[in-house]
């Protein structure tokens, strides 16, 4: 949230045209970067419609919340209103969504979607939008989690009339979703009016705020239920329009002999898996022919546990995408490719039979198996020599295909408790983002320390482990790899001093306790292991530990990296340093990214422990250190 106070206190800032400085300067502070100039505008022009409908409807003391964050998201609402119900006395909350707009359409193939001339692809209708915002926060705040009955939403074109919008309320309106135009104004001053009082909002605004975050749902823990029941997850702007593309493709392959494939972009935690397996659900109780594959055995085997628990059918949804390689062309409505990223050049091995060598690349094959390919992906959590699959790529093949292409790209993102402040200093850390490294300012979203040894790392991870958290220990790939025997203890291969521990399983089965490598991140049994990229990835817990190992270490006042510390046996002499420097930078952007609540990094280097300490002020770590 970036300013809260009465509406009569907010438009007399806006008046005196401190509003807007103060937004910019919290913004900046939160995000780490500056506003666009288009939030910006929204701010000055957006926000008195609103406060001046407030004042007219004679709310003046409701309590307003300016750009509101939803619960471990980088989403925000515009507005919250807070105050108290005239009827029940009982606190009352109406989220707001702002619109500039004059002028907007539905989508012809889908009302979800609308089509407004600013943007160059369809948007969600802010009805959807507005709420999507209010289920969510009813599933994760528990001050309405409750007491869903308390909350209301609403989306205010202060800009447009009914006729310049019309048919955006071709969408269902309910008490979570209503639209209001300028020429509605009275309507909307009479919504506010039958669920606000006049008077103060301020202990309802203090109960919203305090309310109890709800864990997040772990992709996996609701799998079963995704798939074989009913949708679990609120997916929200980006990703709806993301699952309305797709579905909107998939219905134009049912009316017509049509092929279309759909790209879906984003950063780590933008829900990427989450959309897809949103999708697979739904066609799955549809009756519609589809799967999901990845390149990822660690993924596609937890997901054959855990959502096709007892249930075979459900199993073989999941598969890889090497195992298209005969498949009958447009033989499936829809595949659901997801880490796309982990696309290779092709699917042949040397194990793979001639019969089964049609010197096809990869990305054609997934191509051609399904009238509706979805490719879901991040260009940079490519970790491995020979993984291809980028934006470009897609393109091409499917450009040279013939074929029609969307790109949806997602901005906001759920990992890391949804701070876009700490991806972003990330990806400053490593290189990733111009500017070099920067000091981590908390957020309150996302928190990070410092460790001085990597027993400190555990034991903080073990004390998290006993409060009911979930959490794990990961390292860069620089220590040998062996094989765990039955029936001994698993070999301590992660050595820094006197600390040692074992490597996450190889293989499938289960040895002294230790669950297989592909169970490693949703295993209780895998705290105690450490875990390596390729069994990381594509994952997330609670509270993440991570190892950077000699491999990438801080010199005076750059990155080194050191290709002969990496025991990754991909890194062979003939890739090049250029690429190994962009997988081990990658490799890490990876790691620090899985925590959801919050990470503890440890380096191997004595240098490189000092520039982190000077970068990360003290935090839970520390405190608890000095205790």
């Amino acid at each position: 949230m970036l300013f809260r106070d009465s509406a009569a206190a907010v438009a007399a800032r806006h008046l005196e045209g401190s509003l807007a400085l103060h937004l910019i300067e919290q913004f900046s502070h939160v995000h780490g970067y500056r506003p666009g100039a288009s939030e910006i505008r929204s701010w000055e022009r957006s926000i008195p419609a609103l406060t001046d409908a407030l004042l007219d409807a004679g709310l003046g003391q409701v309590e307003i919340l300016l750009e509101f964050g939803l619960p471990l998201t980088s989403k925000r609402a515009d507005a919250v209103l807070a105050g108290v119900h005239p009827r029940t006395q009982e606190p009352s909350y109406i989220v707001v969504e702002l619109k500039q707009w004059s002028e907007a359409h539905p989508d012809e193939d889908d009302p979800l979607l609308c089509l407004v001339d600013a943007y160059r692809r369809p948007v969600l209708n802010p009805i959807e939008q507005v709420r999507g915002y209010c289920d969510y926060l009813v599933s994760f705040n528990g001050a309405v989690a409750e007491h869903p009955e308390r909350i209301s939403g609403a989306a205010y074109l202060h800009n447009a009339t009914a006729f310049g919008v019309g048919g955006l309320d071709e969408v269902e309106e309910n008490e979570r979703g209503r639209l209001f135009t300028a020429d509605k104004r009275g309507a909307f001053l009479s919504f506010l009016r039958e669920r606000l009082a006049p008077t103060s909002g301020a202990m309802a605004a203090d109960a919203l705020l305090s309310g109890k975050v709800q864990p997040s749902k772990q992709l996996m823990d609701v799998a079963a239920q995704e798939i074989r029941d009913r949708e679990q997850f609120v997916l929200l702007d980006g990703q709806r329009v993301a699952y309305e593309t797709v579905m909107k493709a998939v219905r134009k392959a049912h009316e017509s002999d049509h092929k279309e494939v759909v790209v879906v972009t984003g950063g780590p935690g933008t829900g990427k898996s989450v959309i897809a397996l949103s999708i697979l659900g739904e066609l799955y109780r549809q009756g519609i022919p589809a799967l999901h594959a990845t390149g990822s055995q660690s993924f596609t085997k937890t997901m054959r546990k855990v959502a096709g628990a007892g249930k075979p059918a459900v199993r073989n949804l999941f598969m890889y995408f090497n195992s298209f390689m005969t498949a009958q062309r447009n033989g499936l409505d829809v595949l659901i490719c997801d880490e796309a990223h982990r696309i290779r050049e092709t699917s042949a091995s040397r194990f793979t039979p001639a019969t089964h060598r049609t010197g096809k690349r990869q990305i054609e094959e997934l191509m051609d198996a399904a009238r509706v390919p979805v490719f879901l992906l991040d260009q940079h959590q490519v970790v491995r020599p020979g993984e291809m699959g980028t934006v470009d790529q897609i393109r091409e093949a499917a450009v040279a295909k013939k074929l029609g292409y969307r790109v949806v790209s997602l901005d906001s993102q759920f990992r890391c408790g949804g701070s876009d402040a700490y991806l972003r200093w990330v990806q400053r850390l490593l290189g990733l983002e111009g500017g070099g490294p920067v000091i981590w300012e908390p957020d309150g979203r996302m928190e990070l320390s410092v460790a001085e040894t990597p027993l400190e790392v555990e034991t903080f991870l073990q004390d998290k482990q006993s409060k009911g958290y979930r959490g794990r220990m990961s390292a860069g790939f620089c220590w040998k790899w062996s094989n765990a025997k039955p029936g001994e203890p698993l070999p301590t291969d992660v050595r820094i001093g006197d600390w040692m521990r074992p490597w996450n399983l190889k293989g499938e089965r289960s040895v002294m306790g230790a669950p297989p490598s592909a169970l490693w991140a949703t295993d209780p049994a895998g705290f105690g292991q450490v875990g390596c990229v390729y069994t990381a990835q594509g994952f997330e817990y609670d509270w993440s530990g991570v190892i950077l190992g000699p491999d990438l270490v801080w010199r005076t006042d750059h990155w080194v990296v050191d290709r002969t510390a990496s025991r990754d046996p991909a890194f062979k002499s003939a890739i090049p340093d250029t690429d190994v420097e962009r997988l081990v930078r990658n490799t890490y952007k990876v790691l620090l990214t899985r925590g959801m609540i919050g990470t503890v990094v440890y380096s191997t280097d004595a240098e490189t422990r000092e520039m982190l300490r000077e970068l990360v002020r003290p935090s839970v770590l520390q405190t608890a250190r000095s205790a």
